[in-house]
């Protein structure tokens, strides 16, 4: 029914409901939001309409269409969305940089010592198994490189991206926006489904490392287990970012799959 609050997210950050064609968004932290408005304003893609602003409280228009899928889910897009998602990557990508870093955009000192204290920590605390956390690691040192900035969205996730067909309607979620690597944009949306990554990368366009984005698809996956472990989620799920970690150590010699 359209009265039903639906749950869509929720853990000890932020919550998202949407009740009928609106989206609500509850988050503590003020400049996360305040960064998601302005992002949304500057893309140069398609974003929900913002029907009104009242912190902790930003509201939202759905968007038309469905995603292509979820991390850990199968993907039921046709070789032509996942090439459109690709083609809408590269305009957010190419367009004037906004005056801030994004999550993206850390550091490769703060990304190494970051990485480091989650290897570490995984170890620890016994979730993973020491040899899968230094095989990715190794994989991941790719990623900690110099880059050129782009406009990147921070936590583009296949289930982020809109499609009616093979159209794009919308992109969701800008709270992690700003400048920063686009390769971990694309490994973000890949993730889980390196098996469409090259029509992506047809739709993108251009010359993109794929060793790049394999360490990103590690590196991203090493640093989330743990976060993720403690909000509710499960990273052990078939498909998930524990699965990625064992395909890219275990999987064929040069294989691009993530899943």
């Amino acid at each position: 029914m359209d009265d039903e609050v639906e749950v869509v997210v929720a853990h000890s950050e932020r919550v998202t409901l949407r009740v009928g064609d609106v989206h609500l968004k509850v988050d503590a932290d003020r400049a996360r939001v305040d960064v998601e408005v302005e992002a949304m304003s500057l893309a140069p893609v398609p974003t929900p309409e913002v029907l009104w602003h009242k912190p902790p409280v930003l509201a939202l228009a759905a968007l038309r269409g469905a995603t292509l899928g979820r991390l850990g889910g199968s993907s039921t897009g046709t070789a032509a969305a996942w090439m459109a998602a690709g083609a809408a990557i590269r305009q957010l990508h190419e367009a004037p940089l906004p005056s801030w870093t994004g999550r993206a955009g850390r550091s490769v000192v703060t990304l190494a010592e970051e990485l480091d204290r989650e290897c570490q920590l995984l170890v620890a605390e016994g979730l993973l198994p020491a040899e899968l956390v230094a095989r990715n690691r190794q994989v991941a040192e790719a990623a900690l490189r110099k880059w050129a900035p782009s406009f990147t969205h921070g936590d583009l996730q296949i289930a982020h991206v809109f499609l009616d067909g093979d159209e794009v309607t919308g992109i969701i979620d800008w709270s992690e926006a700003g400048q920063g690597d686009a390769l971990y944009d694309l490994a973000t949306f890949s993730l889980g489904h390196g098996e469409h990554l090259d029509d992506l990368l047809a739709g993108y366009g251009g010359d993109v490392d794929l060793e790049v984005v394999r360490a990103w698809w590690a590196l991203r996956s090493l640093l989330a287990v743990r976060w993720l472990s403690g909000h509710g989620f499960d990273p052990f799920a078939p498909g998930c970012e524990v699965d990625v970690l064992k395909s890219l150590v275990c999987g064929p010699a040069g294989s691009a799959s993530g899943g």
